[in-house]
């Protein structure tokens, strides 16, 4: 809950006095301790927390450095790859309100060409929910270059087949990774006759304030406040430096700056990494549920009759990777040509891919779920009608998902909030939805507690091989529920 504490040491130089008057000093700071130990074996890598309630600010945490000369701010812009989603949703869901759209008319009576293939009946709220079997990537005959050019994107989308994923049967949804940021940016584009990205900023971004610090294709000017990977932390600061030279009439190529694609690091976690975890807020949690779901006396290690917990085992209480069809999860992920994106890349980072490479700051993302935990509503401006917001915040499909390996509980362009030790269990109190990113970034709103919360990052991690946002949100819910 909101209290209304003497005003906390901590100040952005561009918040207001009713901002800073708003912050729950008590739980700020528990929440910048977490932050901070979850840094792990990371650093200098580190991140950002925003949270708001009832509207207000109530909480900003940070950590680490965002560049090899940029600390970590609540205002740094970052790669958040699929939490971006929501944003792209709760535009879509601006302009359902505004009557330019309905979920239940076809796409193809909007974007005419989108009716190929057999397409001409799918609406926006099959897509929104993932049942519109428009999932894989690999079904379009595109590479690394043609994904980078926006319109051309559209073309190939728009007369693109319907794909059923492996083993159809035994899933209620197949996870649009991808192909779905394309079939939205071209319905919007379609309805409002601008850009994606004026149609974001006219719509949803400006009216909340935050229009400088939330994009589908990063403009020139902000590439540079973007945050990297700390492996890529020298090569990033080549490219700035030559930039500049190239901006003084000296000559490089860009290919000598460029970072290498890389996966993220996948490691065993160390002693320090297994000792922070034991004092994590919800590790009593996790070893109750891991016991209850043991299969076998050999699964886990134990400690005191309970099972000692590792990174691994951890998310698996979140994400059941035995149950990862990998067929549909790289259908969806991964280029027929089997090429890696590097989203990091400059050129990446201004291109227009807004299912994968959203950029924006934790207090961006936390402002636009706020005004969808308020329901629609921001600062008295009605973002979203009361009727729109019933029909976007309603389950959809409550099944297995084909692409990811959990029941993801699939609103309108959003997924369930992942947590496992408060409300998801009160069923009656499982309102809370978001959207995460591949790199384990997230974004989600509690209506009912009038909560959001989003949590962004640089370490170089995967939402499948790290715990940091279930940590951060089983925290948050467990410190609001002690005041209500």
């Amino acid at each position: 809950m909101i209290k209304n504490n003497e005003k906390n040491n901590y100040k952005n130089d561009n918040e207001s006095i009713e901002t800073i008057a708003s912050i729950d000093s008590d739980l700020q700071q528990r929440l910048q301790q977490l932050l901070t130990d979850l840094q792990l074996d990371d650093a200098p890598a580190g991140g950002a927390l925003v949270v708001y309630q009832a509207g207000q600010c109530i909480a900003k945490a940070s950590t680490g450095m965002a560049r090899a000369d940029l600390p970590w701010r609540p205002d740094t812009l970052s790669l958040n790859f699929s939490t971006g989603k929501g944003v792209l949703a709760t535009l879509v869901h601006v302009l359902v309100s505004q009557q330019l759209l309905n979920y239940n008319r076809p796409i193809a009576e909007y974007w005419p060409a989108f009716a190929a293939q057999g397409k001409e009946q799918i609406t926006l709220r099959s897509v929104m929910s993932h049942q519109a079997n428009l999932f894989s990537i690999q079904s379009i005959d595109v590479d690394n270059e043609t994904v980078l050019d926006w319109n051309m994107m559209l073309e190939k989308v728009a007369a693109m087949p319907i794909t059923a994923p492996e083993e159809s049967d035994l899933y209620d949804s197949a996870y649009s990774a991808l192909v779905y940021g394309w079939v939205l940016g071209g319905v919007i584009e379609a309805v409002t006759d601008m850009s994606l990205a004026e149609a974001l900023r006219h719509y949803l971004t400006e009216p909340l304030g935050i229009a400088d610090s939330c994009y589908f294709g990063v403009p020139e000017n902000k590439v540079k406040d973007v945050a990297h990977l700390v492996k890529y932390f020298e090569k990033a600061e080549q490219e700035d430096n030559l930039e500049t030279h190239q901006q003084d009439g000296q000559q490089g190529s860009p290919e000598q700056s460029r970072p290498r694609r890389n996966k993220p690091v996948l490691r065993a976690d160390s002693a320090n990494t297994l000792y922070t975890y034991t004092n994590l807020p919800s590790y009593s949690c996790w070893q109750k549920i891991a016991t209850a779901n043991q299969t076998s006396a050999n699964e886990a290690t134990k400690v005191d009759g309970l099972p000692s917990l590792d990174t691994a085992k951890i998310n698996r209480l979140y994400f059941n990777n035995s149950q990862l069809n990998l067929k549909n999860y790289k259908s969806a992920l991964v280029l027929a040509n089997k090429q890696p994106i590097d989203y990091y890349d400059k050129r990446t980072l201004q291109a227009i891919i807004p299912a994968a490479n959203g950029v924006a700051s934790a207090q961006a993302l936390a402002t636009i779920y706020a005004m969808l935990a308020n329901g629609g509503v921001w600062q008295g401006k009605t973002l979203i009608d009361e009727a729109t917001f019933k029909q976007l915040s309603t389950l959809q499909v409550t099944g297995m998902d084909a692409v990811m390996p959990a029941k993801m509980n699939w609103r309108l362009g959003y997924h369930r909030r992942f947590s496992i030790c408060h409300s998801e269990a009160d069923h009656d109190r499982a309102q809370g939805f978001g959207h995460m990113g591949y790199n384990g970034s997230v974004a989600w709103c509690d209506p009912e507690r009038q909560l959001s919360l989003a949590f962004i990052h640089n370490f170089d991690v995967t939402m499948l091989n790290d715990i940091r946002q279930f940590a951060l949100t089983e925290a948050l819910l467990g410190l609001i529920d002690a005041e209500i």
